[in-house]
């Protein structure tokens, strides 16, 4: 594996430095692989004190990694970052953590899901409330064996896998995807800006998140801070298609007017108890409501959509 250098390059290179983020990758292998780690042998293979190594494993717990027990470590019940770990996960953890439980409270009671690809969208399905009568579709191979344990039904679209984010892209992905209707699509996105939209690194995973918003009645965006007014290649929806922006308080704040004046509702995530739900057993009226906005702001959807039985309800 790609780090198994670490143990000698540190033994070649006597005092020098590994990176913060290379040691915590490695404490993630090693919890994946064995379950278990001991702090003393990990700070002789880095070549770092045994502190260092415990205040990585304390920051890998704050951040929701793993759970900590006396002279090591081990892998938390639940996995999602393990089984797609890259740098990416290290990066404003705290940040994706606040977004995902603040985006999990928003929608409780939504009934149909689709969950894209990504770090954030993992930490949103870990804190997605279960129910039995809950459809989640997902690109994501991560969110469907952290799900897929749980009391949900959950649809794998399948197809070709990229290694890297555990996504399921391709042809097989995309013509699966279109076969349901989605009350939400909750994403996350390489970039989020006023003037491009929603944005991937990837067009692969950017052509099945834009087959899922097709077929969805509300498109849900997960990004931090430092996604907001960054544009990368690949167009997933413009951003009169957003819904909902759910993002970290080191957002750009005149992007987020941009946003609020095309009317797309922006949830600063910095901390739990959201201000604005999606309950079930909304009034004809409300749902009205919410739907002509989205069918004012996306193209027409294919025969026989439907729009889900949902209200939003803000506080003053």
């Amino acid at each position: 594996m790609c780090y198994s250098l670490l143990p000698e390059m540190a033994a070649r290179r006597g005092t020098a430095r590994v990176f913060a983020v290379d040691r915590r990758r490695r404490i993630l292998q090693r919890v994946a692989e064995e379950q278990t780690i001991k702090i003393g042998e990990l700070a002789r293979e880095l070549n770092v004190s045994e502190m260092t190594i415990r205040r990585d494993i304390s920051r890998l717990e704050r951040d929701g990694f793993l759970r900590h027990t006396y002279g090591g470590a081990t892998a938390h019940i639940t996995k999602s970052i393990e089984l797609a770990f890259n740098a990416r996960a290290l990066e404003h953890a705290a940040e994706k953590r606040l977004i995902g439980m603040r985006a999990a409270e928003e929608l409780v009671g939504a009934a149909v899901l689709f969950v894209g690809v990504g770090t954030t969208a993992e930490q949103f399905s870990l804190f997605l409330t279960p129910a039995p009568d809950l459809q989640v579709i997902t690109a994501s191979l991560p969110v469907a064996s952290l799900l897929g344990s749980r009391p949900v039904s959950v649809v794998a679209l399948g197809g070709a896998v990229r290694e890297e984010e555990l996504a399921c892209v391709g042809p097989i992905a995309t013509a699966s995807v279109a076969r349901y209707r989605t009350d939400v699509a909750v994403i996350g996105a390489a970039g989020v800006s006023a003037r491009f939209g929603v944005t991937e690194l990837d067009d692969d995973i950017a052509e099945v998140n834009r087959a899922a918003i097709e077929h969805s009645a509300r498109l849900v965006v997960l990004a931090d801070g430092s996604k907001i007014g960054v544009d990368a290649s690949a167009i997933v929806a413009p951003a009169r298609a957003i819904s909902t922006l759910v993002t970290s308080s080191g957002a750009d704040e005149a992007e987020l007017d941009r946003f609020r004046t095309s009317g797309v509702q922006v949830v600063i995530a910095d901390g739990p108890k959201s201000r604005t739900r999606l309950q079930r057993g909304a009034s004809r009226t409300s749902v009205r409501q919410l739907r002509e906005p989205a069918a004012q702001r996306r193209a027409p959807r294919s025969a026989g959509a439907t729009r889900p039985a949902g209200e939003q309800e803000a506080s003053p």
